[in-house]
């Protein structure tokens, strides 16, 4: 059944609409070949529009302020879900491959839904989709909540929900990233996603120490209900919006659209590039968060919690510094580094047992984390027209965690046959192989020019 936007409009002009959005897609295509071996995307919120428009000025406008505000207590919300799931499993089981099950459930739903959910958010009205993406984590998270408080969660039931909130996360993060710029002023718009990243980052530093808190004093069953609770901060914003009018596009299947983002990409050599590279990176780099529950199993459930607080608290700084390590390095150089730190960091968790150091190795490794994911997402976004940004995010997102899913799955098993610190290390020495692909597909020359993105893993 095809699902468009409701346009009205004469058979002959959609005809010819549709002709020049292809026409569109072709001169796109023809530039983008051009672009052998680099990418220079275009620097945003650069300096001259920093000196005029404060960082903070798009709080100033109400819109932006009240979706910014709902964002940042429902990422928060999902941080204390995610530590709430990491430990309850962890006294379901002991078992390291179904411990690490917990985030490869929560990106199975990519496989299955990823691309359809990018065509949805380029042919459908946005904030109807995301309200119903909303409501349905709402439905999820407190139906988790309310089963464990009822003791009624096994090793299966936890994973299953765990998937059905990533089910709806992924239907809802194309459309999601694709809204910001119809709640902000245009001049305005590179400060309001350098925003949207600290916002995300703030919520990565501070839900996982009070996950931490409410699972040690009340159990993981509180922490779903509050992350259900979470949401209706955004649900309230969503009902409440009006969308300006904007552009309604021709009417197209969801499937002619998945089709016609694929040809996009196979027309695209950077984009390919981006995509493989993540994939590289991926499936490697998923071990550290995996099994985590594991290692921190000496240091309970507050430990577990302070130390992704210490992991977001990296991710934080990173953000913060990448602006200056832009000018000085390539994509490509900032990347390498990046995934070598990391790799480092995943190697010395498998042999480190010393907590204070532990917390050094993580906010260490959340620090690469951000700057590798940062210049993969910006590339992505940036290397696609706008009618086409919601399936080449979807794509992205594909690869990104599908990559971990799989990840999550090897690691968890080589943990369970070999020991925890054999898996860190081979998915390190995964990492470092993973880093030859730079050899023929690289992201950039000389100069990194990048605005900032919103990093969601």
């Amino acid at each position: 059944m095809a699902l468009c936007r409701s346009c009205g409009e004469d058979p002959e002009f959609v005809a010819t609409k549709r002709e020049s959005y292809t026409a569109e897609a072709h001169r796109t295509q023809r530039k983008t070949r051009a672009m052998a071996d680099q990418i220079t995307v275009p620097a945003i919120g650069g300096a001259e529009i920093q000196r005029a428009d404060p960082a903070w000025a798009p709080l100033r406008e109400p819109l932006f302020r009240s979706l910014w505000i709902a964002a940042v207590v429902s990422y928060t919300g999902s941080w204390m879900q995610n530590v709430g799931a990491g430990w309850l499993m962890t006294q379901l089981t002991t078992s390291p491959l179904v411990v690490s099950l917990v985030q490869a459930a929560a990106a199975v739903p990519v496989f299955l839904v990823v691309l359809p959910a990018g065509a949805l958010a380029d042919i459908v009205d946005r904030r109807r989709l995301l309200l119903f993406t909303q409501s349905w984590m709402v439905v999820a998270a407190a139906a988790l909540g309310l089963l464990t408080l009822l003791r009624a969660v096994n090793p299966w039931v936890l994973l299953v929900f765990t998937f059905l909130l990533g089910l709806g996360a992924v239907m809802n993060d194309p459309a999601w990233q694709a809204i910001t710029p119809e709640v902000i002023s245009p001049q305005r718009h590179a400060s309001a996603v350098a925003l949207n990243s600290a916002g995300f980052n703030v919520a990565r530093a501070v839900g996982p120490a009070l996950g931490g808190l409410v699972v040690a004093a009340t159990g993981s069953g509180w922490s779903f209900l509050l992350n259900a609770a979470s949401f209706f901060g955004v649900i309230f914003f969503l009902y409440q919006w009006r969308r300006a009018p904007h552009e309604t596009l021709p009417k197209q299947r969801v499937w002619e659209a998945v089709v016609e983002g694929f040809r996009h990409v196979r027309a695209t050599p950077q984009v390919r590039s981006v995509l493989i590279r993540t994939g590289a990176f991926s499936v490697g780099a998923t071990s550290l968060l995996a099994l985590l529950p594991v290692v921190c199993q000496p240091h309970g459930a507050q430990g577990y919690g302070f130390l992704l607080t210490c992991f977001g608290l990296g991710a934080l700084a990173g953000a913060a510094v990448l602006p200056r390590l832009r000018l000085r390095y390539s994509v490509d150089g900032l990347v390498a580094g990046a995934t070598i730190i990391f790799a480092a960091m995943t190697f010395l968790t498998g042999q480190t047992h010393v907590f204070e150091w532990m917390c050094l190795i993580l906010f260490t490794a959340g620090a690469a984390w951000i700057g590798i994911l940062a210049c993969f997402n910006v590339v992505a976004q940036t290397m696609c027209p706008s009618w086409m940004r919601g399936r080449a995010l979807s794509m992205y997102l594909l690869v990104l965690q599908g990559g971990m899913a799989l990840g999550s799955v090897v690691w968890g098993a080589i943990a369970s046959r070999q020991g925890v610190p054999a898996a860190l290390m081979w998915s390190a020495v995964a990492l470092i192989v993973g880093l030859t692909s730079i050899l023929r597909h690289r992201l950039s020359a000389a100069e990194l020019k990048t605005a900032p993105a919103v990093v969601r893993d």
